[in-house]
């Protein structure tokens, strides 16, 4: 899963080099961390949120075929 967000991520911002996720494992959930350039942290959240909210969309449901919960966040 953090692959997935990482190459999602990678393919919007301009700098991709700079998009690192970590995952911090919890007992019902798993959050993904994503952390990108400062000047592409528009450009993954997007307007009004639409491009981060379609990153949670697409990492729910693979996170429903492999009976796991995520959540995304992305830091500054």
């Amino acid at each position: 899963m953090k692959e997935l967000i990482e190459l999602i991520a990678k393919a919007l911002v301009d700098s991709p080099e700079e998009v690192s996720v970590r995952a911090v494992e919890g007992q019902q959930v798993t959050v993904l961390e994503l952390k990108v350039a400062p000047g592409d942290l528009g450009k993954v959240i997007g307007k009004q949120g639409r491009t981060a909210r379609s990153i949670r969309t697409i990492l729910g449901a693979a996170g429903m075929k492999l009976k796991k919960r995520f959540t995304l966040e992305i830091l500054e």
